[in-house]
C-alpha cells in the first residue's frame, strides 16, 4: 500500500471513529423525541448516550437526580442505567408498589444475588429461594431475643469504654481529634463481634481478619453490582477472602461441636440449634455464610448511622448538652457519677432515640432498593395518573425491567416534612406531628407474617429507614441497642464539637457514608 493510500485510510478510519459515536447519539435522541412510543410505558428520562443513559447524574447524587426527575416526570418514570431499564416509583405509594410487591411480580433475589453471593457465600440470603430466605430470617430473629439483648448492653458498654480509653484517650481540658467514620467503623465491628458474633470471633480480630474483611468489603461496591464478573484483582481478592472467612467460621463451629462449650447468647449458638421447617438443620457452611452476611450488612449500616449521628451531635452542642442532662436526670448518682446502663434503661432515653431516628431520616443507609420485574406490573392510579386518561388505561412496568424504590426521597420530601433538610430530633417528641404519625405507620398498622414472625408491613409510611415488607431488616432492634449504648457511653464521658464544615455525602459506596471529617473531643471534667 502506498504512503498516500495509508494516509487516506487513516483519515477514513479516524473520521468513522468520530462520526460513529455522534451518529449513535443522534439516533438515540431522534428515537426519544421523534418516534412514537407505547403510551402505557412510564415516561423515559431523556438521555444522550445510549446504553450509558443517566448513569453519571444518578451515580454522582442519586437524591438530586430522583428529585429533579420527579419535578419533570412525576412519581413514576424510567431511566437507563448501563443498559438496564430502571423504573422508579417514588413516595409512600411508590414504595408500597415495590417493597410490598407480590413474589410473582418482583424479585430481590434476581436483583441482588450477583452482588451478595460472592461476598456472603452460596446457599443463603439471595442465593436461595425466597421461602428459604424467610426461614433463615426466622432463625436469625430467634437469636435476637430480649434475653440476649439484656446480656449485650454491658458487653457493648465495655467495648465502647475500652475503645474510648485505649484508642481515643480523651484528656480533660485538651481537645483532640478523631476521624468519625474510621473510629465508628472500628468500634462497630468490635461491639458486634463481642455480642452477635461470639467470643471466638472477638478474640481473633487481628490483622488477618482485618485483611479478609477489607477484601470482602472491596467486593461490595457499585461496580460489583453493575459488573459482577470483571477480571480485576479486587474480585480475586474478594473470592479468596470469602473462602478464608467461611473456613474461619466453620472452624469455630467444629470446635464448639467437639468441645461442647456453652455459648447461649451469640448468633452462632442460635443458628447451630436451628433447622428448616422440614427438620433439616443448617449446614456448617450455611451458618458460616449467614454469619458473614450479618457481619457485612450490619457493619455498613451501623457504622454509617453512628458516624452521621456523632457528626450531627458535634455540630449541635446544644442538643449534645440536652442528651447529657437527660442521662444525669435519669441515671445520675449524687456524687456526679452514673449508674451502669441496662437494657431497660435505653427505653428511658427519648431524646437519644429521637436523635438516632432523625439521623436515619436524613441519612437512610441505602438510597436505592431494587427488584427485578418477573411479570408485568399494572401501576395503580394512586402511584401515577392513568397513562391514557380518556381510556383510564394504567401504566404498565414490563417484565425484565428493574424497579427502584427510594425511601429516602419520602423521608426528605418537603411536601411531607417541615424543614425537611434540617436535622431536628425534637420533631420526634411531638406526639401529634408528622414524625410520630410516620413512625406509627411504620411500626404499627397492619401486621403480616412473611415466614419469620409477625411484623408491621410499614410499606406506606414516609419513614422506612430499614426498608419495609418481606425484606425489612430484622436487625434493626439490635442496631438501635448498639447505637444507643455506644452513644450514651460517649455522652457520659466526653464533650464533642465540630470545628470544620459539616461533611458532604459520599455516594460512591453501596451504603450512604459521610466524606472524611474529624470530630474534636475532650474528657468531661
Amino acid at each position: 500500500m502506498r504512503a498516500g493510500e495509508k494516509v487516506g485510510w487513516g483519515i477514513l478510519i479516524g473520521s468513522a471513529m468520530v462520526l460513529l459515536p455522534l451518529l449513535l447519539v443522534a439516533g438515540n435522541v431522534f428515537r426519544q423525541v421523534a418516534l412514537p412510543r407505547d403510551p402505557t410505558l412510564p415516561p423515559l428520562v431523556f438521555h444522550y448516550i445510549p446504553w450509558f443513559g443517566s448513569a453519571a447524574t444518578y451515580g454522582m447524587d442519586p437524591y438530586k437526580f430522583l428529585f429533579d426527575c420527579r419535578e419533570q416526570y412525576g412519581d413514576l418514570f424510567t431511566f437507563i442505567l448501563l443498559g438496564r431499564r430502571m423504573t422508579v416509583a417514588l413516595g409512600p405509594k411508590g414504595n408500597n408498589l415495590i417493597l410490598g410487591g407480590k413474589l410473582s411480580q418482583v424479585s430481590a433475589e434476581d436483583a441482588y444475588t450477583h452482588l451478595t453471593t460472592p461476598v456472603f457465600g452460596k446457599g443463603v440470603v439471595y442465593d436461595c429461594p425466597n421461602e428459604m430466605l424467610m426461614q433463615q430470617k426466622r432463625m436469625v430473629k430467634f437469636g435476637l431475643s430480649t434475653e440476649n439483648f439484656k446480656s449485650y448492653v454491658p458487653l457493648i458498654k465495655k467495648e465502647a469504654t475500652d475503645f474510648m480509653n485505649n484508642e481515643l484517650k480523651p484528656v480533660a481540658g485538651e481537645w483532640k481529634q478523631a476521624h468519625a467514620l474510621h473510629s465508628m467503623a472500628e468500634l462497630t465491628i468490635l461491639t458486634a463481634s463481642a455480642t452477635l458474633q461470639g467470643k471466638e470471633v472477638r478474640g481473633k480480630l487481628d490483622k488477618t481478619f482485618a485483611r479478609r474483611y477489607e477484601a470482602l468489603d472491596g467486593g461490595f461496591t457499585p461496580i460489583n453490582f453493575m459488573f459482577p464478573n470483571l477480571p480485576l484483582p479486587s474480585y480475586k481478592k474478594r473470592d479468596k477472602a470469602q473462602r478464608e472467612m467461611s473456613e474461619f467460621y466453620q472452624e469455630i463451629i467444629r470446635g464448639r461441636r467437639e468441645g461442647g462449650a456453652d455459648h447461649d447468647h451469640d448468633m452462632i449458638a442460635a443458628l447451630m440449634s436451628s433447622a428448616y421447617r422440614d427438620g433439616t438443620p443448617l449446614s456448617d457452611s450455611d451458618i458460616a455464610h449467614m454469619m458473614i452476611a450479618l457481619l457485612m450488612a450490619g457493619q455498613h449500616t451501623s457504622s454509617a448511622t453512628s458516624s452521621w449521628t456523632l457528626l450531627h451531635l458535634a455540630d449541635r452542642p446544644d442538643v449534645y448538652e440536652e442528651l447529657y442532662q437527660e442521662q444525669k436526670e435519669k441515671f445520675g448518682n449524687p456524687d456526679g457519677t452514673f449508674r451502669d446502663l441496662t437494657y431497660e434503661d435505653l427505653k428511658d432515653l427519648p431524646l437519644l432515640d429521637s436523635c438516632i431516628r432523625e439521623t436515619l431520616r436524613i441519612h437512610a443507609p441505602i438510597h436505592s432498593i431494587m427488584r427485578k420485574v418477573m411479570s408485568d406490573i399494572p401501576v395503580p392510579t394512586s402511584v401515577a395518573a392513568p397513562a391514557i386518561p380518556e381510556k383510564n388505561a394504567s401504566y404498565v412496568i414490563p417484565e425484565g425491567h428493574f424497579v427502584l424504590a427510594s425511601p429516602g426521597v419520602a423521608q426528605m420530601d418537603p411536601k411531607v416534612w417541615q424543614d425537611a433538610s434540617i436535622w431536628n430530633p425534637h420533631r420526634w417528641v411531638d406526639e401529634k406531628g408528622v414524625a410520630s404519625k410516620a413512625l406509627a405507620e411504620y411500626d404499627g398498622g397492619d401486621k403480616i407474617d412473611y415466614g419469620y414472625g409477625s411484623v408491621s408491613k410499614g410499606t406506606e409510611s414516609p419513614y422506612q429507614p430499614f426498608g419495609a415488607g418481606r425484606h425489612r431488616c430484622i436487625g434493626e432492634s439490635f442496631a438501635y441497642l448498639q447505637l444507643q449504648t455506644i452513644l450514651a457511653t460517649f455522652i457520659r464521658n466526653m464533650e464533642m464539637k465540630l470545628e470544620e464544615p459539616f461533611p458532604k455525602t459520599n455516594y460512591q459506596t453501596m451504603v450512604v457514608l459521610p466524606l472524611p471529617a474529624k470530630i474534636s473531643y475532650r474528657l468531661r471534667k
